[in-house]
């Protein structure tokens, strides 16, 4: 069995169905029990012709074994069937239904959780979770459950046989027992450690699969193919390893348990067949001590079998558990109504924002301060690593930003639930993610599906224009049924930006925050977003955060960040006149442009 905080409150709430399992498996148990009395019966009849049954002597005859042996073996074995039948369901289905619970507890945390952990935490390593450690869990508490009771009402009762037979030869049969359990009890700390050491690798083999398969792309543009096999076979070799050293330890356990199990039918036969030269037992006797001893061998195997089941699920259930009580960097702050709604109009503003990613001693902004009014279109624009995505992830409350510094509508955003801020800020992010679905489905990817289909198809359809990708979708032979395939790969760069884009046009929020969402798609293309954009949004904040100086012209304002700061702030015009920076980048990029349309021509 194994126990701890997360798992310990399925054995309150399936308590019922564990009783049931164990009341069938007494009843097993007790059955079993019975068939040695009836292998001393026929043994007896066979050597003397007759049995004693209540001082008198029955002869041992037809109607004898049928009534005497056969008839109650029918009944035992369709008893055992049964019983059997009602144990797993019990047993077995209540640890499913533990797996589903937990495997909910863990992605229901999952979701909670921040950017900061998964990029702590490998998706790899993550989905070895769901996968070998909740198996290793289920098995535990199923089995485990099904073990210690089998062990507990087998062992005593057939021990309890033992005894009235024989007290001396029963202790004698104990002795090798009692030396298995100290065996046992000292390599199932190792064992742990050691099933420890397996999921890590499994988790290590896992992730690197994972990333490999989804780099695949990267890996064949560079020739790396033979590299990539090289270190997956050299994290494969080290889970054979791991592997290999955890079934070792395995198989010494088993082999233990063997040797004296078998020392024990040794000291029966021996001790045993002495008793029955004395007379102290007759034959069938003989066979009976020998059958109650192969009952009470299950459970000493039962024994051996939890100790090791035990140390994986110990070590499984801690990796579960750190999951499930990993800490939520990003929620709501003491005090903070989580289910207040929240209405914004868009008014934004941060204020000597001093801010640093979590684990990092670097600035990533210094002292920001900028302000943007409901209903204007900003662009945030700066060299690589200046800050601007940043200013995105914060928006959306990706990470925890000091009390003070960041305003929504006049109210600080530590006061506001972060999903109520999220609720009204529709995010193109720098890195677009599209699903394994349809076009449809990835765009209608918001909170509330309309009840009314053909009104959501046609939300669609509408969100898709105004993205500039409407024709690229009906150009495709399913249209809007096309189905992704993983993150989109079946769609080009630019199509797969649009796609994004129209995922957050479709919510209509009174923010919209694009990081960078526009380098992948042509001028005329940028143009046609950006002014479906104005005519659909009036009266709505957009917030532009790009590296092109031609898609910030059309902002109404524009910020420019340098170094993490906020250094000049206004018109294109403006800017191009008053800042020498943002000059010097815009004649730059005008020159690139130039030089690529000459080399076209």
């Amino acid at each position: 069995m194994i126990f701890g905080k997360h798992i310990n409150k399925y054995y309150l709430k399936y308590s019922w169905a564990l009783l049931l399992g164990i009341a069938a498996l007494f009843f097993i148990d007790y059955m079993e029990l019975v068939i040695p009395s009836l292998y001393r019966t026929v043994i007896n009849g066979l050597n003397d012709g007759y049995n004693m049954i209540d001082g008198a002597r029955v002869p041992f005859d037809a109607s004898f074994v049928i009534d005497r042996v056969l008839y109650p073996m029918l009944f035992i074995v369709i008893g055992m069937v049964v019983g059997r039948f009602i144990w797993r369901m019990c047993f077995i289905g209540t640890a499913l239904k533990v797996e589903t619970g937990l495997r909910d507890s863990m992605f229901g945390r999952c979701k909670d959780l921040s950017q900061q952990y998964y990029q702590v935490n490998k998706v790899g390593d993550l989905m070895s979770y769901f996968t070998n450690d909740l198996e290793t869990v289920q098995d535990c508490f199923g089995f485990g459950v099904l073990m210690v009771a089998d062990a507990a009402l087998l062992g005593v009762m057939a021990f309890v046989k033992m005894w009235q037979m024989n007290r001396l030869l029963t202790l004698l049969s104990m002795i090798p027992m009692l030396i298995m359990l100290a065996i046992g009890v000292v390599m199932g700390k190792y064992m742990e450690k050691k099933w420890e050491e397996r999921q890590a690798a499994f988790s290590k083999l896992s992730d690197f699969a994972q990333e490999s398969y989804s780099g695949i792309a990267v890996i064949k543009a560079f020739v790396n193919e033979y590299r990539e096999l090289l270190t997956f076979r050299k994290h494969n070799k080290n889970n054979e390893n791991v592997n290999v050293e955890f079934v070792k330890l395995s198989m010494k356990l088993e082999i233990f348990t063997e040797l004296l199990i078998e020392s024990v039918i040794c000291i029966i036969l021996g001790y045993g067949g002495y008793l029955a030269v004395s007379g102290v037992f007759n034959a069938g006797e003989l066979i009976e001590y020998i059958s109650y001893f192969d009952s009470i061998v299950w459970p000493v195997i039962a024994i051996a079998e939890l100790i090791k089941m035990t140390s994986q699920g110990k070590a499984s259930l801690k990796r579960v558990s750190g999951l499930i009580d990993a800490e939520i960097d990003v929620a709501d702050a003491p005090g903070v109504d989580g289910g207040e709604k929240v209405e914004l109009r868009g008014d934004i503003e941060f204020r000597n924002l001093t801010f640093a990613y979590p684990g990092t001693s670097i600035n990533v902004l210094e002292n920001a301060s900028f302000t943007v009014r409901a209903g204007e279109n900003v662009g945030i624009i700066g060299r690589t690593g200046s800050g601007k995505s940043t200013v995105a992830d914060l928006l959306v409350r990706a990470y925890n930003v000091p009390d003070g510094t960041v305003f929504l509508d006049g109210r600080d955003v530590n006061t506001l639930p972060v999903a109520g801020v999220r609720r009204n800020i529709a995010y193109v992010p720098q890195e677009n993610f599209l699903f394994s679905d349809t076009i449809e489905n990835n765009i209608a990817f918001f909170e509330d599906p309309m009840e009314d289909g053909e009104a959501e198809r046609e939300l669609v359809r509408k969100s898709a224009v105004a993205a500039d990708v409407h024709e690229n979708i009906t150009g495709f032979t399913d249209g809007y049924d096309t189905l992704l395939g993983e993150r989109g790969v079946t769609v080009s760069g630019g199509q797969k930006q649009r796609i994004s884009i129209a995922r957050a046009l479709i919510r209509n929020a009174p923010i919209l925050v694009m990081d960078d969402s526009l380098s992948a798609v042509d001028v005329e293309t940028e143009r046609n977003i950006l002014t479906n954009l104005r005519d659909s949004r009036k009266g709505m904040t957009t917030l532009l955060i790009g590296h092109r100086i031609s898609t910030m012209e059309y902002m109404d304002r524009i910020i420019f960040i340098d170094a993490g700061r906020i250094v000049a702030s206004g018109t294109h015009a403006e800017l191009m006149s008053g800042n020498d920076e943002y000059r010097r980048m815009a004649e730059l990029q005008r020159t690139e442009a130039e030089k690529e349309r000459g080399e076209r021509l």
